[in-house]
């Protein structure tokens, strides 16, 4: 029997769909799934590339009542830019959850990625951040530094923002980005600690291999969204920093065990045999995070299949009609 795939670019894409507030609550409705125990989503397919600077993951998620389920491959090549050429790119491939068959290949180089990245540390800050936050601040200069501060803004309207990266060109033209896109006061830092200091919400978005973030740096009523540990031996947090907090909280306990900062924290001894928080249980209500204003909360992000199938499907039924419609 005849069918077709619906095939769209990014820059389709990017004129359907942005980081909004609708976005997060999709995001969030994954994270609740998960904790519901019924979606079937296998670990992590992780590639380092040492020798040609390079990663790649694949990540996938059945979650029951859906549609579809996507399988995204992620590729980071990150000698990519001295040949002129972008650092991510990548796709998501949509398949019908009754039939297995193909529905749709969506080219976005990561862009739906980003998106999705950026809607879970929206959902941390709703339910983790403090309830009023002055000042934000990123540790980190990319792409998900701009649309993690985008994405907490929607959830935790802060009034100015701090930027630290280790190239201050780069850390002072997000800075600006930033300002333009929020339009608030947005500086740069020169250390981590300074931002840390300063902020009662922090997001790290880097690739670093060493902590950026120290236990020494810890004050009353701060939260933490680390974001950018997502292979083994990738860490922003101290391991001391882990096991100290109020409510260590994880988008998925396996992943972050393997992938995230609860590795080193396990790995250091600095995290005890207790089960973690899992984000999952925050949405559906039956633990909290933050338990009182001067908690230390952090969020532990690896980025989880469900949150790929999620976007996917939603794009897939919001905008059937875009792109190109392959018979096959």
């Amino acid at each position: 029997m005849p069918r077709n795939i619906q095939i769209v670019t990014e820059s389709e894409l990017r004129a359907l769909i942005g980081l909004d507030s609708d976005l997060v609550d999709l995001i969030e409705r994954a994270f609740g799934a998960l904790a519901e125990g019924h979606v079937v989503m296998p670990p992590v397919m992780s590639m380092d590339l040492a020798d040609v600077h390079g990663e790649v993951d694949v990540k996938t998620a059945y979650i029951p009542g859906f549609d579809g389920f996507a399988i995204k491959v992620s590729p980071g090549f990150f000698k990519n830019p001295k040949l002129g050429l972008p650092s991510l790119n990548g796709l998501m491939v949509l398949l019908s959850s009754k039939t297995g068959l193909v529905e749709a290949v969506f080219l976005d180089n990561g862009y739906l990625t980003d998106l999705r990245t950026a809607a879970a540390g929206a959902v941390a800050a709703r339910h983790l951040a403090p309830a009023d936050v002055d000042t934000a601040g990123v540790i980190g200069t990319g792409v998900q530094a701009r649309l993690q501060l985008q994405a907490a803004h929607l959830e935790r309207p802060f009034r100015r923002a701090l930027v630290w990266g280790r190239n201050a060109d780069r850390a002072e033209e997000c800075a600006g980005d930033i300002a333009r896109s929020l339009d608030l006061p947005v500086e740069t830092v020169a250390t981590p600690g300074d931002l840390v200091a300063r902020c009662q919400l922090v997001v790290t978005t880097t690739a670093s291999k060493s902590p950026l973030v120290t236990r020494d740096m810890l004050h009353p009523g701060l939260h933490i969204t680390a974001m950018g540990s997502d292979q083994a031996g990738k860490t922003e947090i101290a391991p001391d920093v882990v096991g100290s907090v109020e409510a260590y909280v994880c988008d998925s306990e396996s992943q972050c065990a393997r992938l995230g900062e609860l590795r080193g924290a396990i790995a250091s001894g600095a995290w005890s045999d207790r089960r973690p928080i899992e984000l999952g249980e925050l949405v559906q209500g039956t633990t909290k995070g933050r338990r009182d204003p001067a908690d230390i909360t952090l969020c532990d992000l690896t980025g989880t299949g469900a949150q790929d199938t999620a976007i996917a499907c939603h794009v897939h039924a919001t905008f059937a009609n875009a792109g190109q419609s392959i018979p096959v």
